[in-house]
C-alpha cells in the first residue's frame, strides 16, 4: 500500500461514498484536473485497489429482510476439504458473505432470506449439506445498527 498517496486514498474514499460521481466532480473533490484523475482511477483499477462498481440495493424493499449469521464447523480442515467447502458455498445465493475464521469454528456466513421459514430451509437443505459440515450455530439479526453500505 506504500505506492498510494493521499490523493489516491481520497479518490477511493470518494468513490466508496458515490460510485456514480462524474470524473469532473471527483477530480474537483480531490484537487486534480479531469485527465490526471482518470489516469489515477485507471491505475487504481489495474492494480486491484478498485475491483469494480456496483449499485447498493435495499434488500428489505426487495423482500429479503431476514438476516442471520451462521457459524460453521467442519469435520475436516485439510486444504482439499476447505477448497471443496469454499467452492460449494459460492453456489448458494442466499449466502451474502462467507469468511474463514481463526476461532473455535471454521466459517462465518451471512445469510439473507425473506423470513425464518426460508432460512430454515436454506440451512437444512443447502448449508448443512455443504462438504464437510459438522455443525452450525445460528445468530439472527434483530436490527441493523450500522452498515457501511447504507
Amino acid at each position: 500500500m506504500s505506492d498510494l498517496d493521499r490523493i489516491d486514498h481520497a479518490i477511493i474514499r470518494e468513490l466508496q461514498k458515490n460510485g456514480r460521481i462524474t470524473v469532473t466532480d471527483l477530480a474537483s473533490r480531490v484537487g486534480l484536473s479531469k485527465t490526471p484523475c482518470q489516469v489515477r482511477m485507471r491505475r487504481l483499477e489495474v492494480q486491484g485497489y478498485i475491483t469494480g462498481y456496483s449499485a447498493m440495493v435495499n434488500q428489505t424493499k426487495l423482500g429479503h429482510s431476514h438476516v442471520a449469521f451462521a457459524q460453521v464447523t467442519l469435520n475436516d480442515t485439510s486444504s482439499k476439504s476447505l477448497a471443496a467447502f469454499n467452492e460449494a458455498v459460492k453456489q448458494i445465493s442466499a449466502i451474502e458473505q462467507c469468511h474463514m475464521m481463526a476461532a473455535n469454528f471454521d466459517y462465518l456466513l451471512k445469510i439473507r432470506t425473506r423470513n425464518m421459514a426460508e432460512y430454515r430451509q436454506v440451512l437444512g437443505e443447502q448449508i448443512s449439506s455443504l462438504p464437510h459440515v459438522l455443525q452450525t450455530s445460528t445468530f439472527v439479526v434483530m436490527e441493523n445498527v450500522k452498515d457501511r453500505g447504507q
